[in-house]
């Protein structure tokens, strides 16, 4: 089976047509998916979705882009973690693509979530875009190794991969990964540890090829390994299973959830 280690199926893309999204997925032997939290005011959606749907677990977490949205404390991040099927503190991190100085806030925002992770041992979800320096550096300080996490939808070099996975951090590459020109993401690909690797959609962003440019959602994840595979030179079913275990072996609570259904 494969599992989507990061969408967003409470969005309304995917929202108002998820019964056929979710018969695709069993199609296409995606058995779990991930459903990210991106702001506090939409989280319930999310406890809606995951408490409805036995094979959906959540998260909980503020996106760095979402600059006028009610930040979130330590404290509230521990105790809506509690909820037994969100399994991770984020998305969170810093993203100097569109915004410009002062970012304190970002990085501010930042430092409460790897807190957080810490305080209640769950996994970090992060993301980084134009922004691995500080990044890296933020955890660095934070002592982010200590919860452990993914960075998310991984663009960056494998100097930075590298980086991250000395922090204890797995390496989960989306439907970019399949795109022709992704020759950074494509060494990426082939040189990160195997017992790292986690993939995913980013839904309803970034569909693979070959959709590219269409309405991504958790069933197209297998052509994200599918890619993997071929830039690994190995099977698709030694993709498939690494992906998976190292999905549960990094989001504990999900494994206890998966045992119980």
């Amino acid at each position: 089976m494969f599992v989507d280690s990061h969408c967003h199926l409470d969005f309304p893309e995917l929202i108002s047509n998820l019964d056929t999204i979710l018969e695709n997925m069993k199609q296409n032997n995606v058995a779990h998916a991930l459903c990210v939290s991106v702001n506090m005011p939409d989280w319930p959606n999310i406890v809606a979705l995951i408490e409805k749907y036995p094979h959906l677990i959540g998260s909980v977490g503020v996106h760095p882009d979402y600059e006028e949205t009610p930040e979130p404390s330590v404290e509230m991040l521990c105790e809506y973690a509690q909820h037994p099927k969100i399994v991770a503190i984020g998305e969170t991190g810093l993203d100097y693509y569109r915004l410009s100085e002062p970012l304190d806030w970002q990085r501010n925002r930042f430092r409460v979530h790897i807190r957080a992770a810490v305080e209640t041992g769950l996994p970090l979800i992060i993301h980084t875009r134009s922004s691995a320096e500080d990044t890296i550096k933020i955890m660095q300080e934070e002592r982010a190794r200590q919860c452990g996490g993914v960075m998310h939808c991984f663009t960056e070099t494998w100097e930075v991969a590298q980086a991250a996975i000395e922090q204890n951090f797995y390496i989960s590459l989306s439907g970019i990964v399949t795109f022709k020109n992704a020759h950074q993401l494509h060494e990426v690909a082939q040189k990160v540890p195997l017992e790292r690797l986690l993939i995913e959609t980013d839904s309803p962003y970034l569909a693979p090829v070959p959709f590219r440019g269409k309405l991504n959602d958790p069933s197209k994840v297998i052509h994200v390994a599918e890619k993997i595979a071929d830039l690994r030179g190995v099977t698709l079913k030694e993709i498939e299973e690494a992906s998976t275990e190292n999905f549960f072996n990094l989001f504990k609570k999900a494994k206890a959830v998966n045992k119980s259904q």
